[in-house]
């Protein structure tokens, strides 16, 4: 990743939000809507309150310039992916604990065959907690060393502005509200596209008893057999 600290420098004009779609996505992005019910969604919910429980949310840093994310974020799986001072990496342990990362839910595998059209299982789950004014800049996901596998993102709570770019930082962007129970899916064209949350949009669901919104992201980072 790149560029995660929410500052909004260096970004494209964003497209006008749409709902849910967009009239002619890139080869690779899909989108779900509302491929997560409401009981689905609660008990992920609870699933990751269990996670969240074992490796107590961190802070991650830029490693330039030290400044803190506006997101807070924990791990689950065989690898989880840290940023801090010293750069941008997948390692086994928590950062602040030292112990090894919680395994990742059943139901988040399930999805992964479901959704994801790769053989092999997803090895990191990044765990993002936003605040009502946390974002996360425009960036995409390359610290993996398997592209050919998507990523995987799951919306749970308030609604977001999620922005889509292209391969390079200065290509055109998009915008679209992602909701609680949304799925996107990065894969093929788009699996090294830029994209970013630009805002939450606070009260817009009921599903986190203190409002804000968690976000979800399966991914394969080491080579398949």
């Amino acid at each position: 990743m790149k560029d995660l600290s929410g500052a909004r420098t260096g970004f494209a004009r964003a497209g006008t939000p749409m709902k849910h779609h967009f009239d002619q996505p890139p080869e690779g992005f899909r989108i779900l809507p509302g491929r997560l019910d409401r009981p689905a969604q609660e008990a992920l919910l609870a699933d990751i309150r269990a996670v969240v429980e074992a490796a107590p949310p961190y802070r991650p840093q830029m490693p330039r310039t030290g400044k803190p994310f506006s997101v807070r974020m924990t791990n689950c799986g065989a690898l989880g992916w840290v940023s801090d001072r010293a750069g941008y990496r997948y390692q086994s342990v928590h950062p602040e604990t030292g112990r090894p990362w919680p395994p990742m839910p059943q139901a988040l595998m399930d999805l992964w065959r479901a959704v994801a059209d790769f053989p092999h299982p997803p090895e990191a789950c990044l765990v993002n907690l936003y605040d009502a004014d946390a974002k996360l800049g425009l960036h995409r996901d390359e610290d993996e060393d398997e592209f050919a596998a998507p990523v995987v993102s799951v919306s749970l709570g308030d609604t977001c502005l999620f922005r889509l770019g292209g391969l390079a930082r200065a290509d055109r962007t998009r915008s679209l509200r992602l909701s609680s129970g949304d799925i996107v899916v990065l894969g093929g064209a788009a699996r090294l596209a830029y994209h970013g949350v630009d805002r939450i949009y606070p009260g817009t669901s009921t599903l986190l008893p203190g409002g804000g919104r968690i976000n979800l992201t399966l991914r394969r980072v080491t080579p398949a057999p």
